[in-house]
């Protein structure tokens, strides 16, 4: 199994539970996502990219802005975080190539700022948390599931984006 964030769990009275799970794998399940907040403030969406056991590399990280600029319209200030992908030399020639992307980097070790954040966590501690899986592909069924879920709820969308001190004002 992979190593599971347990929340909660139960036995009976007196009796430890033990969840047994394997240790030292180096499998996992690498994610790219963003929470876009329309123009007009009326609409929150969000996009995301699972890389089951890779690390985003700035390719990864160009394929996700064509996808993203191929749904979205207009141009579009991007807020993120200081991942070595984002600022590699090969993701700011694209930018420089791309005018409709205006990316604006957040302070450092400011993780409360971005929306996005609130997203990972949500999506760790409450549909996956006591998620228990031996291997990787259905691990990475249930992110995509419940993902995509929270993707079609823009109630909570709105929520990450509320929660964070960034000055956006939703309707």
């Amino acid at each position: 199994m992979m190593a599971p964030l347990l929340r909660r769990t139960w036995s009976l009275r007196g009796q430890t539970p033990v969840v047994r799970h394997r240790t030292r794998h180096h499998q996992k399940i690498s994610m790219m996502a963003v929470v876009c907040v329309a123009p007009r403030r009326e609409r929150v969406r969000l996009f995301f990219r699972l890389h089951p056991d890779t690390n985003i590399h700035a390719g990864e990280v160009i394929a996700f802005l064509r996808q993203v600029l191929h749904q979205l319209h207009g141009p579009i200030v991007l807020l993120w975080d200081r991942l070595l992908a984002h600022r590699a030399l090969a993701t700011q020639r694209y930018l420089a190539q791309t005018p409709r992307l205006h990316p604006v980097f957040f302070p450092p070790y400011a993780p409360e700022l971005n929306p996005t954040e609130y997203f990972w966590s949500y999506l760790k501690m409450n549909p996956l948390a006591n998620v228990c899986c031996r291997e990787l592909p259905p691990l990475t069924r249930a992110t995509r599931q419940h993902s995509r879920r929270i993707q079609h709820t823009e109630q909570l969308l709105r929520a990450f984006v509320q929660h964070s001190p960034l000055p956006l004002r939703l309707r």
